[in-house]
């Protein structure tokens, strides 16, 4: 059992980054941890389509969407992919949609917003790329814990 964030953090001063507290939980699990893989895109999602249909082997998927609000970059599909490719969770700076569906699966997937409007699916976007949005840089092989109390990142396990 992983520790709270807040006392993995009293526990490893200096050793954590702090996400500003931007982001809604969509999905039935609200706490999950793993190692980052990055994904760089704007409004297209389909480079994270054919990354979520690898094996996840409980990493984290974190998405710069810019911060987007103006099509979603995941929904139930994505969550099946998720769900179905042991995927740890996800973390994405843009919106979801299908969240009456998403609230249902056993996933973890934190977003900004929620958004109707579907991607776009050329194919644009970038992989294990480090990534930075709400206070925190996120680089392939760090370390993220989320819990109701928030997300933290390290560059080390932290358990």
């Amino acid at each position: 059992m992983i520790p709270s964030i807040c006392d993995l953090s009293d526990a490893h001063p200096g050793k954590v980054q702090t996400l500003r507290p931007l982001f809604r939980d969509f999905g039935q699990v609200s706490k999950f941890h793993g190692q980052i893989t990055t994904i760089r895109c704007h409004e297209d999602n389909a480079l994270l389509k054919s990354t979520l249909a690898t094996p996840g082997a409980g990493r984290v998927m974190v998405v710069d969407g810019g911060g987007s609000l103006e099509r979603a970059l995941f929904g139930d599909m994505l969550g099946a992919l998720l769900r179905d490719n042991g995927w740890a969770g996800i973390l994405i700076n843009g919106a979801v949609r299908d969240v009456e569906v998403v609230r249902h699966m056993p996933i973890a997937v934190r977003a900004l917003e929620i958004c109707p409007t579907r991607p776009n699916k050329v194919g644009t976007g970038e992989r294990d790329v480090v990534v930075s949005f709400a206070g925190v840089t996120f680089t392939p092989g760090d370390w993220l814990y989320a819990d109701e109390n928030g997300v933290i990142v390290s560059s080390t396990p932290l358990v």
